[in-house]
């Protein structure tokens, strides 16, 4: 007799025959892949308005921004040294032009680098008033080669700077290459701004104090003109490299190694530097032609300061309080004009058209 309960259908062959796994079954009817045994998303409840659960947030933003990556250049170690020997090539092919040029005008350039050199002996009354040439190569070697060369670094200034900054903008956000035209037109102003006050100024008062030492003694000066140009090439360069001093110090900021509030809180110390530098490329060893020096290198350390302070505000979205610094333009200007009335009215000084400006 059955165990089997009466009235239940009997177990069906195929019915009994386990089923295969869907992936197995979805294998063996074509190989496709198994579907995904994920749960579905869940559906947005009531409370939610129907709208789908807010997606969660993303990694955070490095602050560059897509758009200003856009245009910077990808480059290898390769193509980097490739780059560098092209910006280095136009800028001596743009020195080589420039030399040709200043080579055309070698005799007038000499007669011009020449006269303070002349003035000064005049002045001290040495007879004749004229350089000395005591090698057969050394008016060669001067006058058509290291004169020349000196010119085409002045006149080339703009364009060598134009290739330091072409190399170096590839790799810089759109913002930052905005300071091109600035960077060149700056750098390259100052530059030349202080070979000519070199020139004008601190050179010439420089040489007729060095020569004026030796002929209170009864010493009748020889100087050559390897040694002048050695002298002149060394003030100049000298003093054009350092009224780079507002663009060091804008640099400085730039890359957030120097803030204006550190720099005129230690101001001090910069003013101390700045006469111990100049006491050291000052040509002679008097006051007056250190105070020359000092000076002007102090003023180009304030307006680093004040173009240091501009780009912070810049940075940080705020404006120059311009109220202030047309107050203190003021007060700079009544202070010059009281400095210059009171020369004039207790200590008899005039005013003539060539400098000083202002003899006694």
């Amino acid at each position: 007799m059955s165990d089997e309960p009466r009235g239940a259908p009997a177990p069906d062959s195929a019915s009994v025959t386990a089923k295969p796994p869907a992936s197995e079954q979805a294998w063996e009817d074509g190989g496709t892949v198994a579907q995904s045994i994920e749960p579905p998303p869940p559906r947005p409840s009531a409370s939610s308005g129907g709208r789908p659960p807010a997606l969660p947030p993303g990694p955070p933003s490095d602050g560059g921004g897509g758009d200003e990556e856009d245009g910077m250049l990808r480059m290898s170690f390769m193509e980097h040294l490739e780059e560098l020997r092209s910006r280095i090539i136009k800028a001596i092919f743009g020195l080589g032009v420039a030399f040709v040029v200043s080579l055309t005008f070698a005799d007038r350039l000499w007669t011009v680098v020449s006269e303070p050199a002349v003035i000064a002996l005049k002045h001290l009354g040495a007879n004749p008033p004229k350089l000395a040439m005591i090698q057969p190569m050394e008016g060669f070697m001067i006058i058509w080669f290291k004169l020349p060369l000196l010119t085409s670094i002045f006149i080339a200034a703009p364009w060598i700077l134009y290739q330091v900054w072409a190399f170096i903008a590839p790799g810089l956000y759109k913002r930052e290459r905005r300071f091109a035209a600035p960077f060149i037109l700056t750098t390259a102003g100052l530059f030349i701004t202080g070979g000519l006050f070199a020139y004008f100024i601190a050179f010439r008062y420089g040489l007729e104090f060095l020569l004026g030492i030796g002929m209170m003694n009864n010493v009748q000066p020889v100087v050559t003109i390897t040694e002048y140009f050695d002298l002149f090439v060394n003030v100049t360069l000298g003093i054009a490299c350092v009224f780079e001093l507002p663009v060091l110090i804008f640099f400085l900021t730039l890359i957030r190694v120097a803030s204006p509030r550190f720099l005129m809180r230690h101001s001090r110390y910069a003013i101390l530097g700045i006469v111990i530098i100049a006491a050291i490329i000052t040509p002679t060893p008097d006051v007056f032609n250190l105070m020359l020096f000092a000076i002007p290198m102090n003023l180009l350390y304030f307006m680093g300061v004040f173009a240091s302070y501009m780009l912070v505000l810049r940075r940080e979205g705020r404006r120059l309080p311009w109220k202030w610094v047309v107050l203190s333009c003021f007060g700079a200007i009544v202070l010059a004009g009281g400095v210059l009335a009171l020369l004039i009215l207790r200590y008899h000084y005039r005013v003539v058209p060539h400098w000083p400006f202002m003899v006694r």
